[in-house]
């Protein structure tokens, strides 16, 4: 499929100038017919018996292989969660962090992180990187890594400036766990999750699935204890309650994902282009090249699909009124940074009403 015939999939590119994947990309109409097709068979059928439970153990199975295919790794070696907030808690459980223990993490990560980096008691070193990247970030990193390190926690891509952020250094040099928030990276840029302790996604952002889906890889699921049990963990169980774990990551699925959203994510994966990810760079790179012609940009080049640049005024007030003029970007907040999300259904187009918007 052409660039064209593939924007034409998302109804709202119609109206307007879509550039906030980073925080929920846009929906393709192949996704909603997904969804609304399971949730008619629901109605029809009803969410009893074994032909339903087989149905919704056979979406779960998709979905998993479709996010083993996204990161590079074994399905076996996925876990299906809400999100990555909920994800990075399964693994900030599991470790069994105390307060002699300490996390490395770094001063542009989004609260989805650093909340369950501080509900696991351990102590959290926050390394300032801002706008750094490459060995810049790395050095300011590992500065902050001891003997008492037990985690490395951190994006691959800043949702504030959009850099990469050294994860592959830092996993390939540095003998510590690394737990990877894939917020801003996965459905956006190549992955290979394989190179990492733990993955996380989100997959409401660039792979444009519906709302709370998202998934975990897991390296060794045998070296992390199940915090947080559900009944999917369990392949079988004894009136006391113990039970025997099921087989690889599955044993870390956090609950009943409604089939209609496993539906939509399917077909959401499945509309991708093989192009994707060749498009997305190259409309970013023209994106971040527009921009600098008028602002201060915060972005370093060839990184991801997020561009941010410096502006003066209220980031949020900016944000509103480019909304007004059919044109969505992102504020970031007690910052002058805003934030445009390319992906690979941006066309010039956009860009040209983003800059007239924000003139």
């Amino acid at each position: 499929m052409s660039p064209e015939e593939v924007r034409a999939q998302f109804p709202v590119l119609e109206r307007y100038a879509y550039l906030n994947a980073g925080t929920n990309g846009p929906l393709a109409r192949a996704t909603v017919d997904a969804v609304e097709a399971e949730l008619e068979r629901n109605a029809e059928h009803g969410r009893f018996g074994a032909a339903y439970f087989e149905g919704m153990l056979e979406l779960r199975t998709g979905a998993r292989e479709r996010l083993a295919g996204v990161l590079g790794v074994g399905p076996e070696s996925i876990a299906l969660t809400y999100s990555t907030t909920d994800s990075c808690n399964v693994v900030l459980g599991g470790l069994g962090l105390g307060p002699e223990d300490e996390i490395v993490t770094t001063d542009t990560e989004h609260f989805g992180l650093l909340g369950p980096l501080h509900g696991s008691g351990a102590r959290v070193r926050v390394a300032e990187v801002g706008e750094r990247c490459g060995d810049e970030a790395f050095e300011a990193i590992a500065a902050h890594i001891g003997p008492q390190t037990r985690l490395i926690a951190l994006q691959h891509v800043s949702w504030i400036t959009g850099n990469r952020l050294p994860v592959e250094r830092l996993a390939a040099e540095i003998d510590v766990p690394v737990l990877v928030d894939g917020a801003q990276s996965v459905g956006a840029i190549p992955v290979d999750a394989s190179a990492f302790d733990f993955y996380t996604v989100s997959c409401q952002k660039w792979l444009c699935g519906p709302d709370t889906t998202g998934g975990l890889y897991v390296r060794d699921p045998e070296r992390l204890r199940i915090a947080r049990p559900s009944y999917l963990s369990q392949a079988s169980y004894e009136p006391t309650g113990a039970f025997e774990p099921r087989e690889g990551a599955q044993r870390f699925d956090t609950g009943w994902t409604p089939p209609p959203s496993l539906a939509g994510l399917i077909a959401a994966i499945d509309a991708r282009p093989e192009w994707a990810h060749e498009r997305a760079l190259e409309v970013t790179a023209r994106c971040r090249e527009l921009l600098a012609e008028r602002y201060e940009i915060a972005t370093a080049p060839d990184q991801a699909t997020l561009v941010a640049w410096h502006m003066p005024g209220d980031a949020a007030e900016v944000a509103a009124r480019c909304g007004e003029q059919g044109v969505i970007i992102r504020g970031l907040p007690n910052t002058d940074l805003h934030r445009a999300s390319c992906g690979y259904w941006t066309n010039e187009d956009d860009l040209e009403r983003l800059l007239a918007a924000l003139e």
